[in-house]
């Protein structure tokens, strides 16, 4: 009988951590990189952790900022773990301890429409990662109102300020876990897609990391004077002042009651096409401020202006994420035409018209939400992936085009256990079905091995003459102008 290994221990900038060897990588969780943001820190810019005496144990997930249920939001296993201190880190190495090894590092950020998710999801786990010599790192960060909503005498964007802090601590302390902090790729998905075209276009963020990759990226970039509305809303509800004192009155379960009751208009109801409508036309109600000064533009405009050129970008989405948003109203919308509802929507009758002849046989919810999709997801990655190249930064765009046979689509989702290639981990075979194909989860965790790596994915850089992209599928291919469909959401060209 062999011994039991001794636990890795390494240290950190806050003190010396143990964690546990899992099949020779090392797994730290739950490892604090802020005070917990309660009390007086509730609605405050995080702080660095003060540190603690002695070795701290972390063999298990920390406390998470989420409350909300997850089949609510996400197909993903994202758990709620109670607790106060919830702004942490986990740290996926194969090399603990060794200074000398300078990995790559990849940041996770997760997803959950800025009000829900989980840095503790199964999904998120680095070990296939750390196979391939990447050491990786999973982030929380404040949520909802306490992360990104108005308050008069309190900082905007806390839930910003959360992740800049989280990659403040690996450029400090990843090199014990073998990790080189100037080597780090940030990553994540939907929502977390979203963080990171933000960062990308953050002046303040561009040191701490070298190159980004956005999954299904969603941004948010509320307006100011927007956020101030929906945070007045928010104290009008509870009855409260729109300050730290009146809103710190609130306990947790009461403010997640007023977030979401503030984004309903008043008289509204539970109509799937109005819920969809004001999702396609103003957005994600939390996330993101554009407020001029930490996040001084949308992530479109920053590109635009030539923020984070220099650093390489591969960024796409799923062919179908939110299409079966009205799948169950299939037969009740089949006699309604699409255009009107999309005229609902506040589109352009001349956009409708080349939408609609973009997708010829779509029924109407069909239709409906594919246009949702390429609205919030396909639309705005190609117009990215077109200002870049406009710059000359390098830029990668990929489609994962895999219909599941358990849903019939390339869904919201879908693509995450194929980037982490973890096909066999629990609540997969409930979207990708009981036999999703291994060779394509090689092929795009292999794409993201390499880009984080090398730099490079495997295959064309994005130009806006051919506008190349990888289509994940199987077998997965090179396919010129491959949004095209997506694309005639796009304003025409300035002459």
């Amino acid at each position: 009988m062999s011994p039991t290994p001794t636990p890795p221990e390494v240290d950190t900038r806050s003190g010396r951590v143990s964690g546990v060897w899992r099949d020779g990588s090392a797994a730290f969780l739950g490892i604090p990189f802020a005070e917990p943001p309660v009390g007086a820190l509730r609605f405050a810019a995080p702080v660095p952790h003060r540190g603690w005496e002695g070795v701290r144990d972390a063999t298990a997930y920390g406390a998470t900022p989420q409350r909300v249920p997850m089949a609510e939001v996400t197909a993903i296993p994202e758990p709620s773990i109670p607790g106060e201190s919830t702004l942490n880190v986990n740290v996926f190495t194969p090399a603990p301890g060794d200074e000398a090894a300078r990995l790559p590092v990849l940041v996770y950020i997760h997803g959950g429409g800025f009000t829900a998710g989980s840095p503790a999801s199964p999904w998120y786990d680095g070990s296939a990662f750390n196979r391939d010599g990447v050491v990786t790192v999973s982030v929380s960060y404040r949520l909802g109102f306490d992360g990104f909503g108005w308050i008069a005498d309190a900082p905007a964007n806390r839930g910003v300020l959360d992740w800049l802090l989280a990659l403040e601590w690996v450029r400090d302390s990843i090199a014990a876990f073998g990790g080189d902090p100037a080597d780090v790729t940030i990553a994540g998905q939907s929502a977390g897609g979203g963080a990171v075209l933000t960062l990308l276009g953050m002046p303040r963020a561009q040191p701490l990391f070298r190159r980004a990759l956005s999954i299904s990226g969603a941004t948010a970039d509320l307006p100011a004077a927007e956020s101030e509305a929906l945070g007045r809303r928010v104290a009008a509800l509870a009855g409260v002042e729109p300050t730290r004192a009146g809103l710190s009155a609130l306990d947790e379960e009461t403010l997640l009651g007023l977030q979401a009751r503030a984004l309903v208009p008043d008289g509204a109801g539970a109509d799937p096409l109005a819920s969809l409508a004001q999702l396609a036309t103003t957005g994600m109600g939390w996330g993101p401020v554009v407020d001029g000064e930490l996040v001084p533009h949308s992530a479109a405009d920053a590109v635009r202006a030539g923020i984070g050129a220099d650093k390489p970008l591969v960024l796409g989405a799923t062919d179908h994420e939110f299409n079966a948003a009205l799948t169950a109203h299939g037969a009740a919308l089949a006699a309604v035409p699409a255009a009107g509802i999309l005229g609902t929507f506040g589109v352009p009758a001349e956009t409708i018209a080349a939408y609609v002849g973009a997708h010829p046989g779509a029924g109407t919810a069909e239709l409906v939400g594919q246009y949702v999709t390429d609205r919030l997801f396909r639309a705005p990655a190609i117009d990215i992936a077109l200002s870049r190249a406009s710059a000359q930064a390098p830029t990668w765009l990929y489609r994962f085009a895999w219909r599941s046979p358990a849903t019939g689509s390339a869904s919201h989702c879908l693509d995450v256990p194929f980037w982490f290639d973890g096909l066999g981990l629990d609540a997969v075979a409930a979207l990708a079905g009981g036999n999703p194909p291994q060779a394509l989860a090689d092929d795009m965790h292999g794409a993201a091995v390499a880009f984080i790596r090398g730099g490079e994915p495997g295959w064309p850089a994005f130009d806006a003459s051919t506008r190349t992209a990888r289509v994940f599928d199987t077998p997965s291919r090179i396919e010129e102008d491959a949004f095209a469909d997506a694309a005639v959401l796009l304003p025409a060209p300035v002459a």
